[in-house]
C-alpha cells in the first residue's frame, strides 16, 4: 500500500447530508519552536466510533486538548452539530457535550469514587450534598461499566484497571454528545477490554460519537467505523476501517512496513539462573486492600532469558515483582540473585543484589515529572557519582546522561528540559536508562510499553532483546499476551496470587495462555530452577 493510498478526506462522511456531530476545519496549534499541528480537518459523525492514531509526538493530544476546550487553536473552525462554536474552557466544552478521558487519569486520590463521578455536579437537596442520591446513582453508573465497587471506597485504594473504568464512569454520569476516550484500555486486561469495548457500542446505539485513541490496533479494527491518521502534526488520511489492514494503518502511522517493527530475537544465549524465587508468600501492598495475595511462588529467570509473566488483572503479577523488590513484605520466601539471599526488607537491598523494576506506572511510581530528565535518569546512580565529599560529580554525570541518551535514542531538545514534556515512549525510555545505569542483574519491566506508540513500542522490544543478549536476566509483565509471545524466550500464567503454568515459547499460543490464565490455579506450580 502507498503512502495515502485507500485514505479519503477526513472531512468526507458517509450517509445523508446531515451535518457531522463535530467538523474541525483547518486546525493549527504551534508552541515555542514546534509546530504541533498544521491544517488537520477532523470529522466525526452522529453515534460514530472515530479512532484517532498516530505516534507519540504525532499531534493527537494537541489536537485533543483544543477540542476539550484546554487549549484555543490558532487557526481553524470547529462546528458542533454544524454551528461554529469556540471553547474557552474544559467547563465549555463539557457543558457543550464534549467530554474528554484522559489517559492519565484525572481524579483526586483523597476523594470517594463517589465524589469523583459527581465533582462539580453534586446533587443537592435543600441546598445541601443529597448523599443518598450521590451513592446510589454512583453505584448505577459503575455496575454500567461492569464495576463493583463501594462508592464510599477512597480513590487512592483502587488499582489502576478500576481508577480506568472511574474515569468512564465521571463521563457517563454527564449528558455527552461526544466523548473523547485517549488510551482507554492501556492500563485494562483483556476482560476489562472486552467490557469497556461493549459499553462503547451501547453509547453509539444512544446516538453518542466516540473518538477511540489507542494503539493497540486490533481493538481499532474490532470495535472503529472510520479512523485518521496524523503524522508530525500533518493528516495523513482518513478511512473505512473495514477498508484497510492493521499492516496498512502502521505503514500510514510510521512510514515503515510493519515487518520491520516487530521481530522476534534470532539468539537466545541463555546462561545460568540469576533470580531464583523458592516459596514467596506476600499479602500485597498493605496500602491497597484489593491487592492480591501471593501464594507459595517459585520460579526462576536466566541470564540472557526473557521470562514474559502473563495473568488478568487480579492475578498477583504487579503484587509479584513488588515483593521481588522488596516494595512489600512479604510472609514467607527466599529471592537470591546469582546464588545470594536479597534482603526483602526494602527496595535498597533488592538494588544492591542487582535488581532494577520499571514499574507499572511510569508517572506516578518512577518519574519526578517537574524535574529535568538529567536528575531523573541518573538519580538512582547518585551513589556512584558522588565523591567521598559528598558532592556530585556532574562531569561525570553528564557523561552518563549522554550516554544513554544516545544508546536508547531518547528524543529531547535537552537534558535540561522537564520529563513531562516528554512523549510516553522517551518517557519510558528514561525509566529504563535509569536502571541500566546501575548495571543490574535482574530487571523486571511492569507493562513495558503501556501508552506508547507502535514505533516506540518496537523500539522498547528491541532494547530489551539487547540487554537479554548482554545476560540481564528479564522479567516482562504485560497484558496484552500478542507482546508477551513476542518477547519472551518462556512464559508464566498466574491466577489469584498462584503460578499456574510455565510454557516453553514453541509450545505458546494466545489460546492456550488465556486457559492458564482463568483455569483454577493448582496448589502449588513449580517452574524452572
Amino acid at each position: 500500500m502507498t503512502d495515502g493510498a485507500s485514505f479519503g478526506s477526513a472531512g468526507t462522511m458517509p450517509g445523508s447530508g446531515a451535518p457531522p456531530l463535530l467538523r474541525m476545519t483547518g486546525i493549527k496549534k504551534s508552541f515555542p519552536g514546534v509546530l504541533a499541528v498544521d491544517g488537520v480537518d477532523f470529522t466525526v459523525g452522529v453515534g460514530e466510533i472515530h479512532a484517532l492514531l498516530g505516534e507519540n509526538g504525532a499531534g493527537k493530544s494537541t489536537l485533543l486538548k483544543i477540542l476539550a476546550g484546554a487549549q484555543p487553536p490558532d487557526e481553524g473552525r470547529i462546528e458542533l452539530s454544524g454551528e461554529t462554536i469556540e471553547l474557552e474552557s474544559p467547563l465549555d466544552a463539557q457543558a457543550r457535550g464534549i467530554v474528554t478521558i484522559y489517559q492519565e487519569f484525572n481524579l483526586i486520590p483523597t476523594l470517594t469514587v463517589a465524589e469523583n463521578v459527581f465533582i462539580g455536579r453534586e446533587p443537592l437537596r435543600w441546598g445541601l450534598v443529597d448523599w443518598a442520591r450521590m451513592r446510589r446513582e454512583t453505584r448505577g453508573i459503575t455496575e454500567r461499566v461492569g464495576l463493583d465497587l463501594n462508592p464510599d471506597r477512597l480513590v487512592a485504594d483502587l488499582s489502576v484497571a478500576e481508577q480506568q473504568m472511574v474515569e468512564i464512569a465521571k463521563a457517563l454520569a454527564v449528558s455527552s454528545k461526544l466523548i473523547v476516550m485517549d488510551e482507554p484500555t492501556s492500563a485494562l486486561a483483556e476482560s476489562e477490554v472486552a467490557r469497556l469495548l461493549q459499553i462503547c457500542r451501547d453509547l453509539q446505539a444512544q446516538g453518542i460519537g466516540i473518538v477511540f485513541v489507542s494503539h493497540r490496533l486490533d481493538e481499532v479494527k474490532a470495535l472503529c467505523d472510520r479512523l485518521t491518521v496524523l503524522r508530525d502534526g500533518k493528516l495523513v488520511g482518513s478511512a473505512d476501517v473495514a477498508d484497510v489492514s492493521i499492516d496498512d494503518i502502521i505503514k500510514m502511522m510510521v512510514g515503515r512496513e510493519v515487518d520491520r517493527l516487530f521481530q522476534r530475537r534470532a539468539t537466545h544465549r541463555i546462561g545460568e539462573p540469576a533470580l531464583r524465587v523458592e516459596g514467596l508468600s506476600a499479602e500485597g501492598d498493605p496500602r491497597d486492600p484489593s491487592a492480591t495475595r501471593l501464594y507459595d511462588v517459585s520460579l526462576s529467570v536466566a541470564r540472557g532469558e526473557i521470562v514474559g509473566l502473563a495473568g488478568l488483572v487480579g492475578a498477583g503479577r504487579t503484587e509479584l515483582a513488588r515483593a521481588i523488590f522488596g516494595a512489600d513484605p512479604i510472609i514467607r520466601g527466599r529471592v537470591s540473585v546469582d546464588g545470594q539471599a536479597v534482603d526483602l526488607r526494602s527496595p535498597a537491598g533488592a538494588i544492591e543484589a542487582g535488581i532494577g523494576l520499571v514499574p507499572e506506572d511510569r508517572k506516578q511510581q518512577a518519574l519526578f515529572l517537574a524535574l529535568a530528565v538529567r536528575l531523573n535518569l541518573s538519580i538512582a546512580a547518585l551513589g556512584k557519582l558522588t565523591s567521598r565529599f559528598g558532592f556530585v560529580d556532574e562531569q561525570a554525570e553528564t557523561v552518563m546522561v549522554d550516554e544513554y541518551q544516545r544508546r536508547l535514542n531518547i528524543k529531547m531538545a535537552s537534558p535540561l528540559v522537564e520529563v513531562g514534556n516528554l512523549s510516553g515512549g522517551n518517557q519510558q525510555k528514561v525509566v529504563l536508562a535509569r536502571w541500566l545505569a546501575l548495571q543490574p542483574k535482574v530487571l523486571i519491566v511492569d507493562e513495558p510499553t503501556r501508552g506508547i506508540d507502535v514505533a516506540a513500542k518496537a523500539e522498547v522490544h528491541q532494547l530489551l532483546f539487547e540487554l537479554a543478549e548482554a545476560g540481564i536476566a528479564i522479567l516482562a509483565i504485560s497484558s496484552e499476551l500478542s507482546e508477551i509471545v513476542t518477547l519472551s524466550d518462556r512464559i508464566l500464567t498466574m491466577r489469584e496470587g498462584r503460578l499456574t503454568g510455565d510454557v516453553p515459547i514453541e509450545e505458546a499460543s494466545e489460546e492456550r495462555l488465556m486457559q492458564l490464565m482463568t483455569m483454577g490455579a493448582p496448589d502449588r506450580v513449580r517452574v524452572h530452577a
